[in-house]
C-alpha cells in the first residue's frame, strides 16, 4: 500500500470513528412509548380557604406500585364533565399512555369545582389557586415532583401566567394559541379597540351554571354563580390599557422555565410567538402553522400535523430527564404560506415548512415602499400630497371577524379605503414577521381609528388579504393614557401588523389598504368625519416589509395526525367556525346589519345538551354614534325527568358619549322561568 493510500485509509478510519463517537454522544432517547392503559379518577384538590377544585386524573393504568410520574395540568373554566369532556379524552389519554398523570381541573366556581366564579378571567384568585393545584400535584404519592402545564386558548393563557409566577414544581409549559397581552391582543379590545363576539355570550351565561351531572338547583350552589355579574360589563368599564389589564401579568422576561409554543397564522393570538422569542428568558421552542384557533392535528385549513408526540418529546426532556434532543431543535419551525386565491373553505394552504434558528430570521431585511400620489407603492418618497377619505362606519364586513381567518375577496372593503399597489413584481418575494405601516394622518373629529391591511393582488384582480392591524388614534402615544385628537393636526402613527408569512409570486402586486372602520370586528367611532393621509416628505407615509430569502433551511419532518381515542359515552357535534354569516344593507337608509349564528350538540350518559348562539350587529352610516350589538345564547340540558335551560341576553347600544349595557341571565325548568337577573348600566365612552 502506498503512503498516500495509507494516509487516506487512516483518514477514513478517523472520520468513521469520529462519526460513531458523535452519534453516540448526541444520540437522543425516543419519546416515551404508549405502554400503559388509561384509568380515569375523580379527585378533590383542597384550597387554603376550604374550597375544593374538581379534577379528573387520567392515570397510567398497569403501572408498578413503585413507579413515579410527572403531572401535566390543563386548568380552565370550560367544565370538564360536559363542556370539554369529548375533546379532553384524546389529549389526556395520549399522555397517560406514555407515562404521565394528565390532569384536567375546573377553575373555582365553574363545572364541578366549588366556590363562586372569580370577578373576571385570569383573576388573582384563579392564579393563587393554580399555584396550590401545582403544589398538590407535585406531592401526590404517584408524583416524581415535576409538573408541566399545557392547553389551548384559556389553558395556554393560564400556562403562560403560571410560568410568570414561577411556582417551584412547574418545570415546563406548552401554550397553544395564547397570549400574555390581555388588552391589546385578547378578544375584548382587539388592537386596543372595542370588540364584542360570541365569547362574551358564552362566558356570561356559563358563569351561572352548576356542574354536571346533577346540575343542582340548590340555592347555596346556584345562587352565588347565577348572581355573579357578567364579565363583559366589567371589561366595558376598562377601555384602555393600565393596571386592570397589567396587574395580573408580568414581563415575559420573567418566564424562565422552558416554553413550547404552538400558534396559527390564522389565529388572533399569534403575535405571542414573536413576543416570546424576543423577550423570554427561558428556553423557547415554537411551531407556527397555517392554522386557525385549534390544535394542529385537526386544524382546518391544513396541512395537519401531530403535535402530541412533539409534546411528549418536550415534556420527557424537562419532566422525566430523558434526552430527547429538544434542546437542539430549531427555535422556530414556521409554515411559509404561498399565494392562494381567497377561499373561506380552503382545505390546505399551499406552502412549505422551514426552520429558523434565530429570531428575527437570518437574512431578514426591511423593504421600504412609499405611498405615492397616483396610489402606487414605490421605493422613493414622492412630493408632498394629501389624500382624503370619508369615514363610513359599516366598512369592513368582508375583512373578517378577527385578524387572520380565511376570507373571500376583500375588494368590497378596498372600495371604501385608500389603496396603494406596487408595480407587478419582477421576481417572487417572501416575507416573514410583522409588516408595519407608518402613516401621517389627521381627522376632522376628536377620535378616529386607522386600519392597515396587506394583500396580494393577482394579475386577474383577485385580492387575497394576508394580514393587517389597527390603531386607536387616541392611543397613538400611549395605550394606557389616551388623548383626543386635535382636529386638523397631523400625527405620525405606526401600525404594526400581525405576524405572518407569505410568498408574493412574480407578476403579482403588493397592496396596502387604509380605512377608518373595520366593522363588525371593531365597534365604530362615534363622529362623522373625513380623515386625511399625508404623503411625501423626508419620511413620508410608507410600508415596511420583513423580507427573507425565498428558500430557508429545511425543517424536521412532522408526523401526520395519529388516530385519536374517543370516549364512547360522550359525543359532541359542533357548528364549523366561522358559523353562519349573513349581511343585510338598506341602501335607502344607509343602514347595515350583520347576523351571526352558531350551534353545537352533545350527548352524555345522563342526557343531552344543545347550545345556540346568535349575534346581530347594526351600523348606521349617517349616524356613526349609533351602533348596537345584540346577542342571544341558550343551552338546553335534557335530563332524566326534567329539562333545564340557561339563557343569556346581551344588548350594547351607543351614542356619542356613552355605551348602554344590558344583560339578562335566565334559568328555566321545564319551560318555566325559575330564576332571572338583569344588569343594566350606562358607561361613559373613554376614547372608544
Amino acid at each position: 500500500m502506498t503512503d498516500t493510500r495509507r494516509r487516506l485509509s487512516s483518514l477514513v478510519c478517523i472520520c468513521l470513528a469520529l462519526a460513531i463517537f458523535h452519534a453516540a454522544a448526541f444520540a437522543n432517547d425516543p419519546p416515551s412509548p404508549p405502554v400503559y392503559g388509561v384509568r380515569m379518577e375523580q379527585a378533590w384538590i383542597p384550597m387554603k380557604d376550604g374550597v375544593r377544585l374538581a379534577a379528573t386524573l387520567y392515570m397510567p393504568d398497569g403501572a408498578k406500585a413503585s413507579e413515579k410520574f410527572p403531572a401535566l395540568l390543563e386548568y380552565l373554566p370550560y367544565r370538564k364533565d360536559d363542556g370539554t369532556a369529548a375533546g379532553d379524552y384524546p389529549k389526556h389519554s395520549y399522555f397517560a399512555r406514555r407515562g404521565y398523570v394528565s390532569v384536567r381541573v375546573d377553575i373555582r366556581g365553574f363545572g364541578a369545582s366549588e366556590g363562586s366564579p372569580p370577578e373576571r378571567e385570569y383573576s388573582e384568585q384563579e392564579q393563587e389557586d393554580g399555584e396550590q393545584v401545582i403544589a398538590w400535584l407535585a406531592h401526590q404519592p404517584w408524583s416524581n415532583g415535576n409538573v408541566g402545564m399545557f392547553g389551548i386558548s384559556w389553558g395556554g393563557f393560564a400556562a403562560l401566567q403560571m410560568a410568570m409566577r414561577q411556582p417551584p414544581a412547574l418545570k415546563a409549559i406548552l401554550a397553544t394559541d395564547a397570549t400574555a397581552e390581555l388588552f391589546h391582543d385578547d378578544v375584548h379590545y382587539v388592537d386596543g379597540i372595542a370588540h364584542i363576539d360570541e365569547f362574551e355570550l358564552n362566558m356570561d351565561m356559563a358563569e351561572g351554571w352548576t356542574g354536571a351531572p346533577d346540575y343542582t338547583l340548590d340555592e347555596k350552589v346556584l345562587g352565588p354563580r347565577f348572581d355573579t355579574p357578567p364579565w363583559s360589563l366589567l371589561y366595558l368599564k376598562h377601555q384602555h390599557d393600565g393596571p386592570f389589564w397589567r396587574d395580573r401579568v408580568r414581563p415575559l422576561k420573567e418566564i424562565t422555565i422552558p416554553a413550547f409554543l404552538i400558534g396559527g397564522l390564522l389565529d388572533g393570538y399569534r403575535d405571542n410567538i414573536d413576543d416570546m422569542l424576543s423577550e423570554s428568558s427561558g428556553p423557547v421552542k415554537a411551531i407556527l402553522g397555517p392554522w386557525n384557533h385549534t390544535f394542529p392535528n385537526d386544524a382546518v385549513p391544513g396541512p395537519q400535523i401531530e403535535w402530541r408526540n412533539e409534546a411528549v418529546r418536550w415534556f420527557d426532556h424537562w419532566l422525566k430527564g430523558r434526552d430527547t434532543g429538544v434542546e437542539h431543535d430549531p427555535r422556530l419551525i414556521v409554515y411559509m404560506q404561498h399565494w392562494h386565491p381567497p377561499d373561506p373553505n380552503l382545505e390546505d394552504v399551499p406552502g412549505e415548512w422551514r426552520r429558523e434558528d434565530t429570531w428575527p430570521p437570518k437574512g431578514t431585511e426591511g423593504r421600504e415602499l412609499f405611498l405615492q400620489p397616483d396610489h402606487t407603492l414605490a421605493y422613493s418618497s414622492p412630493p408632498i400630497t394629501r389624500h382624503e377619505l370619508k369615514y363610513i362606519p359599516s366598512v369592513g364586513v368582508e375583512a373578517g371577524f378577527w385578524w387572520g381567518e380565511l376570507l373571500n375577496d376583500v375588494r368590497p372593503v378596498d372600495a371604501f379605503s385608500l389603496v396603494y399597489d406596487s408595480a407587478p413584481l419582477k421576481e417572487d418575494l417572501a416575507i416573514l414577521g410583522r409588516p408595519w405601516a407608518t402613516l401621517h394622518v389627521s381627522a376632522t373629529a376628536p377620535l378616529a381609528d386607522w386600519f392597515a391591511r396587506l394583500s396580494d393582488v393577482a394579475p386577474d384582480g383577485t385580492v387575497t388579504q394576508i394580514t393587517g392591524a389597527g390603531i386607536n388614534g387616541a392611543q397613538r402615544d400611549s395605550m394606557s393614557e389616551p388623548e383626543d385628537l386635535t382636529p386638523g393636526e397631523i400625527y405620525r402613527v405606526n401600525i404594526i401588523m400581525h405576524l405572518t408569512s407569505w410568498v408574493f409570486p412574480k407578476g403579482h402586486r403588493i397592496r396596502l389598504a387604509i380605512s377608518n372602520a373595520l366593522w363588525p370586528m371593531m365597534l365604530p367611532t362615534p363622529y362623522k368625519m373625513t380623515t386625511a393621509l399625508d404623503l411625501g416628505g423626508p419620511d413620508g407615509s410608507g410600508l415596511s416589509l420583513p423580507t427573507v430569502p425565498l428558500t430557508g433551511a429545511a425543517a424536521p419532518a412532522f408526523s401526520p395526525p395519529e388516530p385519536s381515542e374517543e370516549r364512547s359515552d360522550v359525543k359532541t357535534v359542533g357548528f364549523p367556525w366561522p358559523g353562519e354569516w349573513t349581511l343585510e344593507r338598506d341602501e335607502a337608509r344607509l343602514k347595515t346589519t350583520v347576523h351571526w349564528k352558531g350551534k353545537d350538540a352533545s350527548t352524555f350518559p345522563w342526557g343531552t345538551e344543545d347550545d345556540y348562539e346568535n349575534l346581530t350587529y347594526d351600523a348606521d352610516d349617517e349616524h356613526p354614534e349609533s351602533c348596537s350589538v345584540r346577542g342571544e345564547a341558550e343551552s338546553i340540558f335534557t335530563l332524566k325527568g326534567r329539562t333545564l335551560t340557561w339563557r343569556g341576553h346581551l344588548l350594547v347600544t351607543t351614542d356619542q358619549k356613552n355605551f348602554y349595557y344590558k344583560y339578562t341571565r335566565e334559568l328555566l325548568k321545564d319551560g318555566a322561568v325559575i330564576k332571572s337577573k338583569t344588569w343594566q348600566e350606562t358607561i361613559a365612552r373613554d376614547h372608544q
